[in-house]
């Protein structure tokens, strides 16, 4: 049972209410994880903000969930595993991929680098060596993504510590951690 109860259309006030319709009319739903950090209008507006903006930049989609399904699966935080498989497939990506970017790679070479380079900036906190820096950008990654992967690292990182944190019930179909994960 989730530890931080889920903002719901009996419980939620003007503004909550306003927020949570709005992600119903853009998802057809809304996510636990988005219900929960609702307890606070102001962590769930700076949160929708960062993820718009992280959305509309130029790292694609799949990369994007590559990182996502990736760190979620090396944090151990099952609820954003499932939520971000869920959404990886919508974006294309096959249960080889997925299976590839939890084992810290991915089927495409190039989001590979970005997959691993993701990894090196989660499990070092930034402190990353020249060669691991050097290996996004010599797979062709460009400043601008190279900007926008450290966001999407940080970013999961704040999804997975609430999400593990709060015990959010998941909505998703659930997904498990692998053993290393574990």
């Amino acid at each position: 049972m989730a530890r931080i109860a889920k903002v719901t259309a009996d419980t939620a006030n003007a503004e909550q209410t306003a927020l949570l319709d709005a992600i119903k009319g853009k998802l057809g739903m809304v996510p636990n994880f988005l219900a929960v950090l609702a307890q606070s209008p102001v962590a769930l507006n700076s949160f929708l903000g960062l993820h718009g903006v992280a959305g509309a930049g130029e790292l694609d989609a799949r990369t994007r969930e590559r990182i996502a399904i990736a760190l979620a699966d090396e944090n151990a935080c099952q609820y954003c595993l499932s939520a971000h498989t869920a959404i990886g497939r919508k974006t294309g990506l096959t249960d080889a991929d997925m299976a590839a970017n939890r084992d810290g790679g991915s089927t495409d070479d190039r989001a590979a680098a970005a997959v691993r380079f993701a990894l090196s900036l989660n499990k070092n906190r930034g402190a990353l060596t020249a060669s691991e820096f050097n290996a996004v950008r010599d797979a062709g990654y460009s400043d601008a993504e190279i900007v926008e992967i450290v966001v999407h690292v940080g970013m999961n990182l704040l999804t997975n510590i609430l999400a593990k944190s709060t015990e959010i019930d998941i909505d998703f179909p659930k997904v498990a951690l692998t053993a290393r994960a574990a």
